[in-house]
């Protein structure tokens, strides 16, 4: 019988000073092209991946692809409520976002067939 829970990847890493997010995401395109399901978890400064300027992030360009992809496919972010920041000018492409809290993250690990972590 198939497994349709689905693959989490779960990122923590600062896209501004490590390339790990970026290839986190990259990663995570690559699972939903595959035709399974992902669930993209952005905890702490991972946020920073749906940041306005691109420039700030290590692979900005790429990021900024990486995003466009996955918003065309319809796969949204669960972000770590506490950790949205306060600018309004974050996550200006309007990028779809699930706000969720630490509980609700350990859940969506607890289900999940497979967890990768960055």
């Amino acid at each position: 019988m198939a497994d349709n829970r689905p693959v989490v990847v779960v990122i923590s890493q600062d896209p501004r000073i490590s390339h790990r997010a970026n290839e986190a995401m990259r990663i995570g395109l690559g699972i939903v092209a595959g035709e399974n399901e992902v669930v993209l978890v952005l905890r702490g400064p991972a946020v920073e991946l749906l940041a306005e300027d691109t420039d700030e992030l290590v692979d900005g360009d790429d990021t900024a692809r990486f995003r466009a992809n996955l918003k065309s496919l319809g796969v949204p972010f669960h972000v770590e409520a506490d950790a949205v920041p306060s600018d309004p000018s974050w996550n200006p492409e309007g990028h779809p976002v699930v706000r969720v809290t630490g509980e609700e993250i350990a859940g969506l690990v607890g289900r999940g067939r497979r967890v990768l972590v960055f």
